[in-house]
């Protein structure tokens, strides 16, 4: 077991495809223990961090840690302590879902074989059948019980559940990756790249918001939550007109008003109070929401 306390390192990482920048001046760090979040929308750089980072593209400049480590030089000590699920699997299509697990089981040192059962019964999936006639969501699920029964110290999941279905999504990430942290509370970590925000909101402890290859916006789960604020107020009449440089958005219409805030909202309430609404109300974002304020 690696003792670092953050397992991913990102400094000021760039790559390039040609000339285009697909990462430029990323930085981040996943503290052990921690779901972190690594959103942005399709081409922001999200899956070229993920390849840096498991030594599948070498950056131009800049540099990962994955336990304290250089993937490109230690990368079998690395991807020991790693398992991965990217957003497209693949397996050899004349094995069978028996043949898959036992073959993935044995580049692992341990591999835990009642979990196994378990997945295979509650996924329902059929361990004689050939791997070649499975849908994209069952590859899918074997992919991610592959990753599961290897109780790896990190997970990385580059939009794991795009290939599920809705129910068994659900029950994906509220159970099996839930259980998978609790299981070893504080040493177990997960890095996940999703465009299915809300179904993480309950998991995600940190995250990072990448756009055009930089950092958007990078925030404890608590605190951007404690911050972006979405606050209403609806008049007798029609709602004024209002000048509210420290809001992220305003929307007016008819007699409502409604601000996205990011910060400053207890100044933002006294000032609208002022102007005396029939109604005045705030609530607090999702992640997703926070996700669509911060790039708006």
């Amino acid at each position: 077991m690696s003792t670092e306390p953050f397992v991913i390192e990102v400094n000021h990482l760039v790559h390039k495809y040609g000339r285009t920048e697909a990462v430029n001046d990323l930085s981040l760090r996943v503290r052990r223990g921690q779901c972190y979040g690594f959103f942005g929308r399709n081409g922001a750089g999200k899956t070229t961090t993920i390849k840096c980072l498991l030594n599948l593209l070498r950056p131009v400049s800049g540099s990962v840690r994955v336990f304290g480590l250089d993937p490109a030089k230690e990368e079998v000590a690395v991807k020991s302590w790693l398992a991965y699920v990217p957003d497209s699997v693949a397996f050899y299509p004349w094995m069978t879902v028996r043949n898959v697990l036992d073959y993935l089981a044995s580049f692992r040192a341990h591999w835990n074989h009642k979990t196994e059962r378990e997945l295979l019964g509650q996924f329902r999936l059929d361990d004689s059948k050939k791997a070649g006639a499975l849908s994209r969501g069952q590859k899918t699920q074997l992919a991610l019980m592959g990753a599961i029964c290897a109780e790896p110290e990190l997970l990385v999941l580059d939009e794991p559940t795009s290939g599920l279905d809705p129910i068994i999504r659900r029950e994906f990430i509220q159970t099996v990756i839930g259980a998978y942290q609790e299981a070893d509370p504080g040493n177990r970590s997960v890095f996940v790249s999703t465009h299915l925000i809300s179904e993480f909101e309950g998991l995600i402890d940190e995250f990072t918001i990448i756009e055009n290859g930089r950092a958007e916006l990078t925030l404890g789960a608590d605190e951007a939550r404690s911050r972006y604020k979405k606050i209403r107020a609806r008049f007798a009449a029609a709602a004024p007109a209002v000048d509210f440089p420290e809001a992220r958005h305003i929307r007016r219409e008819g007699r409502e008003l409604e601000l996205t805030v990011n910060g400053h909202s207890e100044e933002i309430l006294r000032r609208l109070q002022a102007l005396a609404p029939e109604e005045l109300t705030t609530e607090t974002l999702t992640l997703e929401e926070i996700f669509v304020a911060a790039l708006q």
